[in-house]
């Protein structure tokens, strides 16, 4: 079954596969995405600025040429033998942080299997809801990063500093684009017949 929690650019998309996923325990969680741009921007305009800076510091988050990359580890079973590596962030209960601190993948994003079997192929309303959104946020934070990636090279041609100045900015900005996304969906809601 495939779940849509609508909230504009903060839309989660949850799969009842997940819980049981075919790929394995640790899922899409074996190789997090990167906490691109966008993403920083979203979690300082929602409040996570220190939170961003205090896993830097504790090495779950490093700088890249997108963003952040997430640190993967390689925990012990309960056998002692090691498991495959998979997300800083993923416990024994999934993931560990909390939406808002998350990339925005991590809240929309579900893998083909998930829709399968969610019904996307029957023509399940909220599965193909649900990859209408995906889809849709997949285009939307990949211009909001072109975009972002042209700002930062122009402001820091040798790489951002990563402090709450730069945060602060990435927020913003992050801001005006929801802010404008949000406008054109009202827009284009009231042309509709």
């Amino acid at each position: 079954m495939i779940r849509l929690e609508l909230a504009g650019a903060h839309t989660r998309v949850h799969a009842t596969l997940c819980g049981a996923c075919p790929q394995g325990p640790t899922g899409c969680c074996a190789s997090p995405p990167g906490v691109e741009w966008s993403d920083i921007g979203r979690i300082v305009s929602l409040g996570g600025a220190g939170w961003l800076l205090d896993q830097m510091t504790a090495g779950k988050l490093r700088p890249g040429r997108r963003g952040l990359l997430i640190l993967r580890v390689e925990p012990q079973g309960d056998d002692g033998h090691a498991l495959p590596k998979r997300c800083a962030f993923h416990g024994p209960e999934g993931c560990t942080i909390p939406p808002d601190r998350r990339a925005a993948t991590c809240n929309y994003y579900v893998c083909d299997d998930a829709f399968a079997h969610g019904g996307e192929a029957r023509g399940d309303p909220e599965a193909l809801a649900g990859r209408r959104a995906q889809d849709a946020l997949v285009d939307l934070y990949g211009r909001w990063d072109l975009e972002l990636a042209a700002l930062i090279l122009q402001g820091w041609p040798e790489g951002p500093t990563w402090n709450q100045d730069f945060l602060d900015w990435l927020g913003r900005e992050y801001d005006r684009r929801a802010a404008a996304a949000a406008a054109a969906s009202a827009t284009r809601a009231l042309r509709a017949p």
